[in-house]
């Protein structure tokens, strides 16, 4: 007879692997990690999984503390000021403690109401998918991109809620190895820095507990992805050289290397931080190529997991000399990013998102006063774009 412990682990492991495949159900998984929830007796997690599925009890008092709180944002005067510590209050007593029944990254993704603010998780999930089918941008009310922006943000929360369950439960009777300690400190700067990054690293490592080598090589193919985006977020691409060195985005390794001169002081320390970039970027090339030929029959379980370990120990290595301030997330740079990120990240329209993009195929380089020019783009939506982009000239 299964214990209510090993029946949650198991659900735990659906749901995973529901997260980790692209044509999986976010509510269906959502639902299974409630039941793991109240099997495990994890309160914290029962009460997200609750807001998910559109609970009553906390949704009304977050929809109303988000109300109360744009309110203020746009008036600051005592009577918002009351009505938000008014609605902060009855959150509290529905028993939700912001930062951690809920994050920042949830109320700014529920914030929109095009996304599908706080309805639930399945009906969101429903109006996105009905959206593409019909290969639409919007229905009137709903918008693709937002909507996919709150599924993502909701499938990343999730993701990490089941990931730190399973090993908490999964692995409870087993004392924690060194390496597993700078795992997880890995993963939660990474969380930190980068949600979905993050996520793709777990993936990798994940998969190379499989038994199927399909898996080790698309563990493989993670991490060469995931060496390329770490250096677009620590030193996204520029035009000029340093060092004699191209900056460019296909130069991902000179990137790193421009990061490690401008963030560690220690010449030996800066070395050995280089050296092991240089190996791994090397190992996973040379793995990389092997894995192409034939059926995956070349790479070996040992190879795979030996590369997504390094991956580990490399980012040990640099997240450990990144400065605290930039763990907020990185911001897309307006001169690459995709229309559907423009309108979504800076909460425009996509007529004047297509604007931007004609602007900027007739500009080398993209200035707050050029987008100035742009007819019907508001100060209000010219402060978004600015506060929610990068504007610094990359190359291609």
């Amino acid at each position: 007879m299964t214990t209510p412990r090993q029946q949650g682990t198991v659900l735990i492991e659906e749901v995973l692997k529901e997260l980790e495949n692209p044509k999986g159900n976010l509510s269906a998984a959502v639902k299974k990690l409630k039941r793991a929830a109240m099997l495990l007796d994890e309160s914290d997690l029962i009460i997200w999984c609750d807001i998910q599925l559109g609970n009553s009890k906390y949704v009304s008092v977050l929809q109303k503390f988000l109300d109360a709180y744009v309110k203020n944002e746009k008036n600051k005067t005592k009577l918002n000021q009351k009505a938000l510590d008014n609605a902060s209050e009855e959150v509290a007593s529905a028993g939700i403690i912001l930062g951690k029944n809920i994050s920042s990254d949830e109320l700014n993704a529920r914030l929109n109401e095009s996304g599908g603010g706080f309805l639930k998780i399945d009906f969101i999930e429903e109006r996105y998918n009905d959206l593409v089918r019909v290969k639409k941008g919007n229905d009137g009310t709903y918008y693709k991109n937002n909507l996919n922006h709150t599924l993502s943000t909701i499938k990343v929360i999730a993701h990490k809620y089941a990931a730190n369950i399973y090993k908490k439960y999964a692995f409870k009777e087993l004392t924690e190895t060194n390496f597993e300690i700078l795992k997880k400190n890995v993963e939660d700067v990474l969380f930190e820095l980068h949600p979905e990054l993050a996520e793709k690293l777990m993936i990798a490592f994940r998969s190379v507990s499989s038994d199927n080598p399909e898996e080790w090589s698309h563990a493989l193919a993670t991490c060469r992805r995931f060496f390329e985006q770490l250096a677009d977020i620590l030193y996204p691409p520029v035009v000029e050289k340093i060092k004699g060195r191209d900056l460019g985005k296909g130069n991902y390794i000179n990137r790193l290397w421009a990061f490690m001169d401008k963030s560690i002081e220690s010449e030996t320390n800066k070395e050995i931080a280089k050296a092991h970039v240089d190996f791994l970027g090397t190992y996973l090339q040379t793995l990389y190529k092997v894995s192409n030929k034939g059926v995956h029959a070349g790479l070996t379980r040992l190879e795979a997991l030996k590369a997504v370990m390094h991956i580990y120990l490399m980012c040990a290595d640099l997240l450990n000399y990144l400065d605290k301030k930039d763990l907020k997330g990185q911001k897309p740079n307006i001169h690459v990013a995709t229309l559907d990120e423009i309108e979504s990240f800076a909460n425009i329209t996509r007529t004047i998102a297509k604007e931007i993009i004609k602007l900027r195929v007739a500009n080398p380089a993209l200035t707050p006063e050029l987008l100035k020019t742009i007819p019907k783009l508001g100060p209000k939506s010219l402060k978004s774009i600015i506060d929610n982009f990068i504007f610094e000239p990359v190359t291609q």
